[in-house]
Formats: structure tokens, sequence, C-alpha cells
């Protein structure tokens, strides 16, 4: 298991234990965060969504055009090196559905500069990840 996806699950564990919905867009195949918020997290569901789903436990959904179903009551929508184009449509579901939302880029990536103002870059145990809470 990866350092980096325990201390990036760790931070969301320690600060969204009470959540009833935590939804990850894009996963893409990298299921290890989800893995381990499930089991740390056994009265929240975890969601995961993906326009082309690695398997059956990851919802098809298109974020640009998004099932209101799916995202409605979610504590935290996050996503893990989401493409640049896409971060906008991740913080519209935040704002649609009243969510907080993390965005974990790529290393060698910036947030979309048009969102750095609405975001705050949290450094947690050596990594870095954009965040934006509710009001």
């Amino acid at each position: 298991m990866s350092k980096v996806w325990e201390n990036f699950s760790e931070y969301i564990i320690n600060n969204y234990q009470d959540s009833k919905k935590i939804i990850e867009v894009g996963v893409g195949k990298i299921t290890e965060p989800s893995d381990i918020l499930k089991k740390h997290l056994p009265n929240t569901t975890i969601n995961l969504v993906d326009i082309y789903p690695c398997n059956s436990d990851v919802i098809k959904d298109d974020i640009t055009n998004p099932t209101d179903k799916i995202y409605e009551d979610a504590d935290l929508i996050y996503s893990i090196r989401p493409p640049e184009e896409l971060q906008p449509d991740i913080l519209k579901l935040s704002d649609k559905y009243n969510s907080d939302v993390i965005i974990k880029p790529l290393f060698t990536e910036e947030i979309n500069f048009n969102f750095q103002q609405r975001l705050k870059l949290v450094n947690y145990k050596r990594m870095a990840f954009y965040i934006m809470k509710r009001e």
C-alpha cells in the first residue's frame, strides 16, 4: 500500500469521520484510497464515479452532465489527478450539491488558475492537495 494514499485517506478520515456520503470522481483504476476509506469509515457511503468504470464497484457517470441522485447529500467530493479541463466541472458539482471538494493534482500540475482563489492549498504529511469547504 502506498504511503501517499494512506496519508491522503488519513486526512479525509480525520476530517470527514461523521460524513454520510463521500464521492470520488474520475476514479480510474486506482481504488486504494477508497478502499482505505471504506475500511475506516464503515458508516459512510463511499461512491466511486467514472465515465469509463474499471469494475462493477464504479458508477458510470459523466460529471459534465451529472446524474443528480449520485451526488445529492454528499459531504465531500474528491478527485485524484483530474485533468485540468475537468476541474471546473468538479467545482460545479461541489457548488450544485453543497459539498466540500478536494482535488489532488499530479505532482507536476497546478490547479486550474481560474479556481485557485476559491481553493486552499493543504500540505499534509508532505503531500499537497487543494480543498474548498462549503459555507
